[in-house]
């Protein structure tokens, strides 16, 4: 039996409800497959770009399913790496909770950068480095966040998702009554190939979805809020995504959207002018903050439940729960595990 055994037996506070889940999911799934990756998938397949991302909503049904399944019955930290590990052994275990980790890493740092890049539309005087410096000044705030407890993230992504959806529902209400039919004409130059090979490429759009498992262990009755959390978050952002790539095709000439790293934006000018381009720019900044906020948040589970496991050092689950005991007033065991983390 593993000397991480014991551990897992502590569990952690059950902090996150349903309208958290739903948020943590949804701000995991809205951030470049929204605001940057439509044109470019405009490029590859024409208006019917609108039924590519549907197709691609689709696909993901299979690994919410499972997902969903394995955290209902496994509701531990750690996500991903925790199913591989049990299953599989320890040695996949290993494999598993690293590459859940990279992967949440990657994505959390390029939301961090996207903050930065999309800043520029509202100040287009920062430099490199002050892009740098703000994806850095905002893992630093996550970070803090995060370690002060779950409960804080929580309220912090209901507020940045709550906020972000109703900009993009304020874009697509207005825009709609100045959408132009004509533009769907021919809807799908490049052929039915054409739309399937394009769900794969915003197929990225929907992989948050299921990060939010990783932290099952904090949910309020996980076999209810959790599937429920996952099943709302794909079916309100699936309806978004259609919606607003609807009226975004239908508002931008072909020529300028195919060639946009900012087609939201690029929609939002035609009707508001250089309002709209503001006003979407800060819901692509939001995007990013609850992307970066949610894969932070997943992220840290996977080494503290391997610290639990005896995979990597013991301090990536003592540091958690040092800091856990100092945030509640509980200076006794914030020193007695402090002590035996020194020794």
């Amino acid at each position: 039996m593993r000397r991480g055994n014991k551990e897992r037996g502590e569990s952690l506070k059950k902090e996150l409800g349903l309208f958290d889940i739903f948020c943590i999911a949804s701000g995991a799934m809205i951030s470049s497959g929204l605001f940057i990756l439509p044109g470019l998938a405009y490029a590859k397949t024409g208006p019917a770009v609108v039924v590519a991302y549907f197709v691609a909503s689709l696909l993901v049904i299979p690994a919410m399913l499972s997902k969903a399944e394995l955290a209902t019955a496994m509701p531990k930290a750690g996500g991903t790496y925790f199913y591989i590990d049990r299953s599989m052994g320890p040695a996949m275990g290993t494999i598993g909770g690293f590459a859940a980790w990279f992967s949440l890493a990657f994505k959390s740092a390029f939301a961090l950068l996207g903050i930065g890049a999309f800043a520029l539309l509202l100040n287009p005087g920062l430099t490199e480095i002050q892009i740098k410096l703000v994806a850095v000044a905002f893992c630093i705030i996550f970070t803090i966040v995060n370690l002060i407890g779950v409960k804080h993230t929580g309220k912090i992504q209901i507020i940045l998702v709550v906020g972000l959806l109703a900009l993009l529902a304020f874009y697509i209400i207005t825009g709609v009554f100045h959408v132009e039919l004509s533009r769907f004409t021919p809807f799908a130059p490049f052929g039915l190939s054409s739309i399937f090979a394009t769900a794969g490429f915003v197929f990225i759009s929907y992989a948050g979805l299921t990060k939010v498992c990783s932290v099952a262990e904090e949910c309020k009755d996980p076999g209810r809020t959790l599937p429920l959390g996952m099943f709302l978050a794909w079916a309100v952002v699936s309806l978004l995504y259609a919606m607003v790539i609807f009226v975004t095709v239908g508002l931008v000439e072909p020529t300028q959207l195919q060639n946009s790293l900012t087609p939201i934006s690029l929609g939002a000018g035609v009707f508001m002018g250089n309002i709209g381009v503001a006003i979407m720019a800060i819901a692509a900044i939001l995007a990013f903050v609850s992307t970066a906020n949610a894969g932070l948040l997943a992220a840290s589970r996977n080494p503290m439940a391997m610290g639990k496991d005896d995979l990597l050092p013991r301090f990536f689950c003592k540091g958690f729960k040092i800091w856990h005991a100092w945030t509640s007033h509980n200076l006794y065991l914030c020193l007695y595990d402090f002590r035996h983390f020194i020794s």
